[in-house]
C-alpha cells in the first residue's frame, strides 16, 4: 500500500509542475517573451491549456468576478498542496 501512497503523491507533483508551468509561460506570454505564433510554443501552451482549463473553469465558477485578475490558478495549487498535507498526515490511516 506504500507504492499507492507514492503514486498518489507523484500524480500531485506532476500536477504541481504542469500549473506552475502555465502560470510561468502565461507571465512570459504577456510580457512578449515568449510569441505564441512560434508553433512549439503555441502547441505547449495549447497543451497545457487543454489539460488545466477544465478545474479552472470550475475553480472560476465558484470564486467571485475580480475583473483582470485570474485566482484560478492560485486556488488549484492551495487545493493541490492541502492534497498533499492531508495524504501525508493520513497515510497510516489510508494505507
Amino acid at each position: 500500500m506504500q507504492s499507492l501512497f507514492q503514486i498518489l503523491m507523484l500524480i500531485l507533483d506532476i500536477v504541481w509542475f504542469i500549473i506552475i508551468a502555465h502560470v510561468i509561460m502565461s507571465w512570459l506570454i504577456n510580457f512578449q517573451v515568449l510569441n505564441l505564433r512560434q508553433p512549439i510554443v503555441a502547441q505547449i501552451w495549447d497543451g497545457l491549456s487543454r489539460i488545466l482549463e477544465p478545474a479552472y473553469n470550475k475553480i472560476r465558477q465558484i470564486l467571485p468576478p475580480t475583473g483582470g485578475l485570474d485566482l484560478a490558478p492560485l486556488i488549484a495549487l492551495i487545493v493541490v498542496f492541502a492534497l498533499r498535507i492531508i495524504l501525508q498526515n493520513n497515510a497510516a490511516v489510508f494505507f
